[in-house]
């Protein structure tokens, strides 16, 4: 682990992406940390902001002297042409033709290699006839004394400044700064109050800003006492160097971390509770998930992720284009572990690839030599969610007795669940509310229980009074029309109607809630509903959520679990088998005990 300072522009070549290689990245302005992140790739998380300081002690403030009849200007920098020298002498020339009682001195010196720019600024003076105002002192040490004998530093700069340090000392001193409106001289000049900003090349609007704090003593006065507060309070050398020191322990202490759960919406919506673990395992930590395009949607709101990121493997991420540009993207983030909750080949790849300093997982036969610190998959068959904390536990996190699920619905689902529910005659408050997912996956149609059975149980609740509410997907509508022509009573049909948070409100509404082996069981367990849980061709005892679910289950067939998305036997016996009557009771056995 390192960090990088950046005091400057650098070109894009290859020595000069080091620079950006750091855990942290300290920048002297928001202009370099703009260059940094657009040019360098630099994940805006990992800068920090750091401008330059002044030593207040070799910088002290002194009291501008009154009734002057003769003033210094001083423009200090190296003379290169970057530094705008010609206009500076243009705008000078004007000053001088008004104000002809003015010095102007010339602090800095061309480097060896250019010796013939400073003729030619010597030529420059002279052709303008004001050599005799203008004196050139080359390289100085004593820079406080000089500032401290001028009344106006003026930094002319023509191309993008990383900062400007002599604006800072020149206001320590107490002396009014005018400077041209180029890159981080920004950061430290409040235009009109803490100094002048004018357009760069302008030899007027030099003159003119000049020439005012010149003639008005009284605006100077103000000036460099709110530019002077200014510096104390942003830009002393011990806050400099607190500061630094805090990016470093930051940097020792703080995590990034890459989560990777591309798998199904309802397997994400499981991740939950390590999610949380891990921001209480890791509170100052930048935690990122990588996901797919609907997990992506389901994750709006999670307080315990930093960023989300979404793997579009059928669009932009799709073939070998489309990894390498999603592993370019996700290498900027430097991570320092990666933990695998999908544990599949392409994520074990990923993890290697984008080089954490340790990478969490389950070995499977052929990728797992990819992760760091891979554990084998040992044992019988364990729960979705303690499954995953088996990972965890290598960096330190136990399996919490009380883990649950979350979703976040925002106010607006609610207001859209309770909408729905109302359109439907429906009160929310006086109703007491059932509600039935109506499909699994379109992959699993072994999963669903059949539509007959379905109907009978609806008519069964709304025979005692009870509201129905039956929810789906839009794919679901053939099997909504299945079942209409079994129903003999009226249950609300909102097959279609919902995305999965605004389905988390509705759920959250109902008193039970019935579904298959699929994501709105999940939904049901984040948000606190008690839920009835229908397993057939797959086992509970890997995929049961967490919370207050009870499982029904057709035991005793030989083909259990058989993981089949087509079953062998006509009447799809291990669903089937669940009758209605079954169900009902234990619904009416849930509100008795819940109503209790």
């Amino acid at each position: 682990e390192f960090v990088t300072t950046c005091h400057g522009y650098y070109s894009i070549h290859l020595f000069s992406h080091v620079m950006g290689w750091g855990k942290r990245v300290i920048v002297i302005s928001d202009i370099i940390g703009r260059h940094m992140i657009e040019d360098f790739g630099v994940d805006p998380g990992n800068i920090r902001l750091i401008p330059r300081s002044v030593d207040l002690e070799r910088f002290p403030f002194r009291p501008r002297p009154t009734g002057r009849s003769s003033f210094t200007v001083v423009v200090i920098g190296r003379l290169t042409p970057l530094k705008g020298h010609p206009v500076f002498f243009e705008a000078m020339a004007r000053v001088l033709r008004e104000m002809p009682f003015v010095t102007v001195k010339v602090v800095g010196d061309a480097p060896p290699s250019k010796t013939h720019y400073k003729q030619s600024l010597l030529a420059l003076v002279e052709r303008m006839g004001i050599t005799s105002r203008i004196q050139f002192l080359g390289n100085r040490k004593d820079i406080p004394q000089i500032l401290s004998d001028s009344d106006v530093l003026v930094l002319p700069t023509v191309t993008h400044e990383a900062f400007g340090r002599v604006i800072i000392e020149a206001q320590a001193v107490g002396v009014p700064v005018v400077a041209t409106k180029v890159g981080g001289v920004v950061d430290i000049i409040e235009d009109g109050q803490s100094g002048i900003l004018v357009p760069p090349v302008d030899a007027d609007a030099i003159a003119t800003a000049v020439k005012r704090l010149l003639k008005d003593p009284a605006l100077v006065d103000e000036m460099i006492v709110r530019a002077r507060k200014r510096v104390e309070e942003r830009y002393t050398l011990g806050r400099m160097v607190d500061s630094t020191l805090a990016v470093y322990k930051e940097t020792l202490e703080s995590k990034n971390i890459l989560v990777m759960k591309l798998s199904a919406v309802g397997d994400v919506i499981l991740a939950t509770a390590a999610f949380r673990a891990l921001r209480e395992k890791f509170p100052t930590a930048r935690i990122h998930l990588l996901v797919g395009r609907e997990g992506a949607a389901v994750m709006q709101g999670c307080p315990y992720l930093d960023d989300v990121h979404i793997y579009d493997h059928k669009g932009k991420d799709r073939g070998l284009k489309g990894f390498l540009r999603l592993l370019k993207e996700l290498r900027r983030y430097r991570f320092d572990m990666t933990i695998d909750l999908q544990n599949n080949d392409r994520t074990h790849l990923l993890s290697a690839l984008i080089a954490p300093r340790a990478s969490y997982g389950y070995k499977n036969r052929r990728s797992g030599m990819f992760l760091t610190r891979g554990i084998e998959d040992k044992g019988g068959p364990l729960a979705p969610v303690p499954h995953q904390f088996k990972v965890l536990e290598q960096i330190g996190i136990a399996y919490p007795q009380n883990a649950r699920l979350e979703l976040w619905p925002r106010k607006d689902d609610l207001r859209y669940a309770r909408d729905l529910l109302h359109e439907a005659w429906i009160d929310e408050k006086t109703h007491v509310i059932v509600g039935v997912n109506i499909s699994a996956s379109e992959r699993w149609p072994t999963k669903n229980w059949p539509m007959k059975l379905v109907a009978e149980f609806c008519d069964l609740l709304a025979s005692d009074g009870i509201r129905v509410v039956v929810t789906g997907m839009e794919k679901d509508r053939p099997l909504q029309k299945e079942l209409q022509r079994h129903l003999r009573s009226k249950p609300a049909l909102m097959i279609g109607k919902t995305n999965l948070l605004q389905l988390s409100a509705l759920i959250g509404f109902c008193r039970v809630y019935l579904s298959s082996d699929s994501a709105p069981l999940h939904v049901a367990a984040s948000v606190g509903t008690p839920a009835i849980a229908l397993f057939g061709p797959t086992d509970p005892r890997r995929h049961l959520p967490p919370g207050n679910v009870t499982l029904i289950q057709k035991k005793g067939r030989p083909c259990q679990p058989c993981y089949r998305t087509e079953c062998r036997e006509k009447d799809h016996p291990c669903m089937s088998g669940i009758s209605s009557r079954e169900v009902y009771q234990e619904v009416k056995r849930i509100l008795k005990e819940t109503t209790a």
